[in-house]
C-alpha cells in the first residue's frame, strides 16, 4: 500500500527527532532554587535561575553551564583540583603541557594558572588578566579575578570573572564567560548569585 503524504511526513519528523536525540541528551536542565553538587565534588549551588549543564567536561573534576548556548554565556565549576593536577584535559602535553595546580600556590597565583591555562587550551593568545582582590568563597579566604581575552577564531572580545578557593589542600573555582557586548551584563548577576550561595558539605 503507498504511504500518503501525511504518513510521509511523520516518518520524516520521527528521523528528525531521533537524530536530534543525542544532541539533546548532551545537556541537562539544572533547576532553579534547588541546591545541587557540581564537578563530581562536595561543592553545591543554587541559582537563581534555569541553566542548563553541558555534557562535555573541561577537566576531570569540572562542569560547565550555560543560559542561551556554549560560547554565549558560561559558569564553569571547578570541584576540588588536587596538587600536581591540570585545570583543564591535555591538548598537547608534549608540546604545549598544562600548569598544574601546587599545593604551594598562594591565592595571588591562581589568576595566573587560570590565565596560563586558558591561554594554552583554547589557544588564546589575547588575554589580560583585569584585576585581583581578596574574596570571601565557600567560607574560606579567597581571591576574585576578571580578565578579557578574543579567541583566535573569533572577533568578539570576552568578559571573565572567575573566584577561586583553597580547601584542604584543593582548588575550587567557579568562572563565568561570556560575550563582552550584551550578554556579560544581562548574564554576570545569575553567576553572582551562584556564588553567593556556593557550599562545601562537610
Amino acid at each position: 500500500m503507498r504511504a500518503t503524504p501525511a504518513k510521509h511526513t511523520r516518518w520524516f519528523c520521527a528521523i528528525l527527532l531521533a537524530a536530534a536525540q543525542p544532541a539533546l541528551a548532551a545537556n541537562t536542565l539544572v533547576a532553579a532554587h534547588v541546591p545541587v553538587a557540581v564537578a563530581r565534588s562536595p561543592m553545591t549551588v543554587t541559582p537563581d535561575c534555569e541553566w542548563n549543564r553541558m555534557g562535555a567536561r573541561p577537566g576531570r573534576r569540572s562542569e560547565s553551564w550555560t543560559i542561551d548556548g556554549d560560547g554565549l554565556n558560561e559558569v564553569t565549576f571547578y570541584g576540588g583540583i588536587e596538587p600536581n593536577r591540570t585545570l583543564f584535559r591535555e591538548v598537547d602535553k608534549h608540546s604545549k603541557p598544562l600548569p598544574r595546580f601546587s599545593r604551594t600556590m598562594l591565592l595571588t597565583d591562581i589568576p595566573a594558572l587560570f590565565e596560563s591555562s586558558y591561554r594554552i587550551a583554547l589557544n588564546t593568545p589575547v588575554m589580560t588578566i583585569e584585576t585581583i582582590a581578596p574574596a570571601r568563597f565557600l567560607g574560606e579566604k579567597g581571591v576574585a579575578f576578571t580578565y578579557t581575552y578574543a579567541r583566535v577564531d573569533e572577533e568578539v572580545r570576552r568578559r571573565g570573572d572567575g573566584v577561586a578557593a583553597i580547601v584542604d589542600g584543593r582548588l575550587f573555582m567557579i568562572i563565568f564567560d561570556a560575550p563582552a557586548i550584551f550578554f556579560y551584563d544581562r548574564d554576570a548577576p545569575a553567576y553572582r548569585a551562584i556564588i553567593a550561595k556556593a557550599a562545601i558539605a562537610r
